[in-house]
């Protein structure tokens, strides 16, 4: 059986700051290339957030990753 719903949610939103790690960008340096605030993004990577789609595309453009890169 599959990871639950939540369960999904944390790996999406590791692996975002996984990347952003990787990437050597801080918290505020992603949220400026996402035109969003810091703490929206700190939302995100905490998994404490409804990501949408459209957030997640916008994202994995400023990471220079691939939605696949992300989710996998």
């Amino acid at each position: 059986m599959g990871m639950d719903y939540q369960e999904e949610v944390l790996y999406i939103s590791r692996r975002i700051k996984e990347l952003r790690k990787e990437k050597r960008l801080t918290v505020q340096e992603l949220a400026y290339r996402c035109d969003m605030e810091r703490s929206n993004l700190s939302r995100i990577e905490a998994g404490r957030t409804n990501l949408t789609i459209k957030t997640l595309c916008i994202i994995c453009n400023a990471l220079n990753v691939s939605l696949r890169d992300v989710i996998r």
